[in-house]
C-alpha cells in the first residue's frame, strides 16, 4: 500500500464517518486536529452532538481502502495540510459557519481526480449552472460562455449534470481550457451514466471534485450539499437557465449567502426554464449579464490583454 500521511488517513476516515455537512464535527476536528479527533470518535470519546452524527459509522474504518480506491482511479485526497488546499475561497464557508448559516461549513478534505491543482484552478474561477432540462437557447449560451471564459484563462466550474452543466463543460473543453466538475457522488462514479465520456475528458485535463468517498452513489440531498462547494470554490456564479425551484437557483442563493457575485442570463419571458433567472434578477439577487465581457466586469476579473476574444454571442465553440 502507498504510504500516506497520518493526517491524510485520518481525514479519509472522517469524511466517511458522517454525512456532511456536520458543523459539530468540523468544530471538533478544528479543536483537536484530524488524528486525535479520529481516534476519539472511534472510541466515542467526543461531545454528544458529534457522537450522534458519527454513531452509525464510527466503527467502520474504510480510510485506507478509500485512498487505494482513489489512487486506482487516478485520484487523490487533498487536505488542509496540503499546499494544494484552496484555503482562501473556502474561508467563505468558515465565515458562514461562524454566522450560523445553516449547512454552510467547509469540507474536511476533498477527493480530486485529474491533473489540475485546486489552489491554481480556483484562482480565476466562475461557476456556470442551470437547468437539466435545458432548452436549445440555454445550452447554446452555456457552451458559448464556457468556450470564451476558458479561452480567456478562466476555470469553468459546474456540476457535470445534463443540460446547462454539460454544455458549459463541453464549451470549455472545446477551447482546450480548464474546467472542473463538483460531484454529488464519488469521483469514481460515472453520474449521470451518459456523461461517462464527458467526465473522463474533464478528468483528463481538469478535475473532478467531491467530498464523498469513492464509490458513494448520488442521492437527492447530496446535490444540495454539493452546491455549497461549487459556490465556495468560485468567485462568481452565472445562472444560464433555471426554474423557480431548481438546484441551480439553490447554488445561486448559496453563492449569495457566501458573499460571492451572482449573475443570471435573461431568457424569453414565456420560458419556464428562465423563470428562475428572471426572479433572481427581479428580486435583486443576481446581476443581469448577456456576454463574457459583462461577466468578467461584474465578477471583477481583470481582462487579460494578451487574450482579447469576442463576446460570447460573437462566435461558436469549435465543437
Amino acid at each position: 500500500m502507498t504510504d500516506y500521511q497520518p493526517e491524510t488517513i485520518a481525514r479519509a476516515y472522517l469524511l466517511g464517518v458522517a454525512e456532511p455537512p456536520v458543523p459539530a464535527l468540523i468544530d471538533f476536528v478544528g479543536e483537536h486536529g484530524p488524528i486525535e479527533a479520529a481516534e476519539r470518535i472511534k472510541r466515542a470519546d467526543c461531545p454528544p452532538t458529534v457522537q450522534e452524527a458519527t454513531s452509525a459509522r464510527r466503527e467502520v474504518d474504510y480510510a485506507e481502502r478509500d485512498l487505494e480506491r482513489a489512487a486506482a482511479a487516478g485520484a487523490r485526497l487533498v487536505t488542509p495540510e496540503d499546499d494544494e488546499w484552496p484555503a482562501w475561497p473556502l474561508r467563505s464557508l468558515a465565515a458562514a459557519q461562524h454566522k450560523s448559516i445553516s449547512g454552510m461549513v467547509p469540507p474536511l478534505a476533498l477527493w480530486v481526480r485529474g491533473p489540475a491543482r485546486l489552489d491554481e484552478a480556483v484562482h480565476r474561477a466562475i461557476a456556470i449552472v442551470g437547468a437539466r432540462a435545458a432548452t436549445e437557447y440555454g445550452e447554446h449560451n452555456a457552451a458559448e460562455l464556457g468556450y470564451h471564459l476558458a479561452s480567456r484563462g478562466i476555470t469553468v466550474f459546474s456540476g457535470a449534470a445534463y443540460g446547462i452543466d454539460g454544455a458549459a463543460h463541453r464549451g470549455a473543453l472545446s477551447a482546450d481550457g480548464p474546467t472542473v466538475a463538483v460531484l454529488p457522488c464519488g469521483i469514481d462514479v460515472a453520474y449521470p451514466a451518459q456523461h461517462a465520456t464527458l467526465l473522463h475528458s474533464i478528468a483528463r485535463t481538469g478535475a473532478l471534485i467531491s467530498e464523498y468517498s469513492p464509490g458513494t452513489l448520488p442521492a437527492r440531498h447530496r446535490f444540495l450539499v454539493r452546491n455549497r462547494i461549487l459556490a465556495a470554490l468560485t468567485c462568481a456564479t452565472v445562472v444560464v437557465e433555471a426554474g423557480r425551484r431548481s438546484s441551480a437557483r439553490n447554488t445561486a442563493s448559496t453563492a449569495g449567502a457566501l458573499g460571492k457575485v451572482v449573475m443570471a442570463m435573461p431568457g424569453p419571458v414565456s420560458s419556464v426554464t428562465s423563470a428562475g433567472c428572471h426572479a433572481l434578477i427581479r428580486e435583486g439577487e443576481a446581476t443581469l449579464v448577456t456576454s463574457v465581457d459583462e461577466i468578467l466586469k461584474t465578477a471583477g476579473i481583470p481582462e487579460n490583454a494578451s487574450s482579447k476574444l469576442p463576446a460570447a454571442d460573437d462566435a461558436q465553440p469549435n465543437s
